[in-house]
């Protein structure tokens, strides 16, 4: 069995050069900000956010949305892919944000600017990509492109949902099997990514203080506002994330379709209920 991913290669577990995946991320951003309630609505006092970095920013719609929202700050966005960017780029400029900028950069890697750069520096479910021994190194750089006084903030997840579907559940555990071969979790179990109950020591960790946490969940049962984004959502994600389920050798890839579709049959019945469940973790740089 594979134990992990080769180093030089780009470890996001989906394609991010994909036009499917570029569309997902971009309704999925909307449900999350909507289900987080607003752009970063637990930090009360925005008055000195004069420039914003999101890490692996896709799409790029937080950063617009952020660089609408606040006309006076610069948001700043960088992604691994050369196409999630362009993109980004294209509708911030067809939207006249000129406070919106991206930048192609792997977060895994030093982030190339200079210290002290940045009044909040956001991440959002960088787990589909970020091995478990590379979260200290990652925070560590975080803190040193903030501005002393200045957020750093991680919103995460542990499983893309809790339901009461056997096929669910089943696709699930093949799926995670394939990422813990990758070396992407940190639960002991290796049934999920085990990283939420971590995101608080990460900060801590890396030298930040007050720290604060607040939870998320979106209702995707069925019928409910935000079944059919979800469900979309999933068919898309599921459907691409087979050929690295295949590489890691979970099951065949007669197996793993067949799961696939049993999964989205019992997501279309009336009896299909499922919450998914994501937390928000940010702490200050000490001035």
């Amino acid at each position: 069995m594979p134990t992990e991913l080769p180093g030089d290669e780009n470890t996001y577990i989906l394609d991010s050069e994909n036009a499917a995946e570029m569309a997902r991320l971009i309704a999925q951003d909307r449900l999350i900000t909507q289900g987080m309630g607003g752009l970063f609505p637990e930090q009360t006092d925005t008055s000195n956010f004069r420039d914003i970095l999101d890490v692996a920013c896709g799409p790029g719609r937080w950063v617009c949305d952020v660089a609408f929202t606040h006309p006076d700050a610069t948001v700043t966005g960088i992604d691994i892919s050369n196409k999630m960017i362009e993109y980004a780029r294209a509708m911030a400029w067809s939207q006249r944000l000129e406070n919106a900028r991206f930048q192609v950069m792997d977060a895994l890697k030093p982030l190339d600017f200079p210290d002290n750069s940045f009044d909040l520096v956001n991440a959002r479910f960088l787990v589909a990509f970020m091995p478990k021994t590379a979260w200290p190194k990652f925070l560590e750089e975080c803190v040193r492109i903030t501005r002393p006084g200045g957020i750093i903030r991680l919103t995460e997840f542990d499983e893309p949902g809790t339901t009461n579907s056997p096929a669910f559940a089943r696709w699930m555990e093949l799926t995670f099997r394939a990422i813990q071969f990758a070396g992407l979790c940190m639960s002991p179990d290796g049934h999920n990514f085990g990283v939420t109950p971590l995101l608080r020591r990460f900060l801590l960790d890396a030298g930040c203080q007050d720290i604060g946490q607040k939870s998320h969940f979106i209702d995707f049962s069925i019928n409910t506002p935000a079944y059919s984004s979800m469900y979309s959502n999933c068919e898309v994600a599921f459907r691409e994330v087979q050929p690295f389920m295949v590489k890691m050798k979970v099951a065949t890839p007669e197996e793993i379709e067949q799961s696939y579709q049993d999964m989205l049959l019992e997501m279309r019945s009336n009896e299909f209920y499922a919450l998914w469940y994501y937390l928000t973790a940010w702490g200050q740089k000490p001035r």
